[in-house]
C-alpha cells in the first residue's frame, strides 16, 4: 500500500477529473481507516499538488448544500511526472 498522498496523486492520473469528495469516495475502501482521509486534509493535498504544477483546476460548482466543489485533473505533463515517480 502506497502512502495516502501518493494514492491521491495517482487517482488523478486514472480519472478525467475529480473533487476532494470524489477522491475520498474512491480511496475509502483501501484508506478508510486513515485519519488523513478527511476533506480538509485531502483538499490540502490537492492544493499542494496544484501549487506544484501536477494538477490543475477544471471547473467548480455549488453542491446541493451550497458548498463550493472544485474539480481538478492531471494534465499531460503532470500525469507523466506523477507516473514517473509513483509506480502502480
Amino acid at each position: 500500500m502506497k502512502p495516502l498522498n501518493y494514492a491521491i496523486l495517482k487517482h488523478f492520473t486514472k480519472v478525467e477529473e475529480a473533487s476532494a469528495d470524489n477522491v475520498i469516495e474512491a480511496l475509502k475502501g483501501q484508506y478508510g481507516s486513515f485519519r488523513a482521509l478527511k476533506k480538509k486534509a485531502v483538499t490540502n493535498a490537492i492544493m499542494t499538488a496544484e501549487a506544484n504544477g501536477l494538477i490543475e483546476e477544471t471547473r467548480f460548482e455549488l453542491d446541493e448544500a451550497g458548498e463550493l466543489v472544485v474539480y481538478y485533473h492531471a494534465h499531460e505533463d503532470g500525469a507523466a511526472t506523477i507516473n514517473k515517480y509513483i509506480k502502480d
